[in-house]
């Protein structure tokens, strides 16, 4: 099997737990995704599990903006809701 095919079927096989995932290594994660299928050289079942995992990593990555977002905006509105300092 070449390289990139053993990396298509690493990224593909026993990824983690999609909870477990930080920001920094789903989007790492999804980065090799995105490398790998536009290198080609792989299967056509190896290309779509690469793109159905980085559909999922997508995902991850959309939630942890998402929260980071709602965290932001409610820090921002309890700063406005806060009486003047001073």
């Amino acid at each position: 099997m070449a390289d990139e095919e053993q990396n298509a079927a690493a990224a593909v096989e026993a990824p983690p737990a999609d909870d477990a995932l930080g920001y920094e290594h789903a989007r790492d994660a999804l980065l090799e995704v995105v490398r790998q299928l536009e290198n080609g050289g792989t299967s056509l079942e190896e290309s779509l599990a690469l793109w159905e995992r980085g559909e999922q990593l997508a995902k991850v990555c959309q939630r942890w903006l998402d929260g980071a977002r709602a965290r932001l905006d409610a820090a921002l509105a309890a700063e406005e809701e806060a009486p003047p300092r001073g």
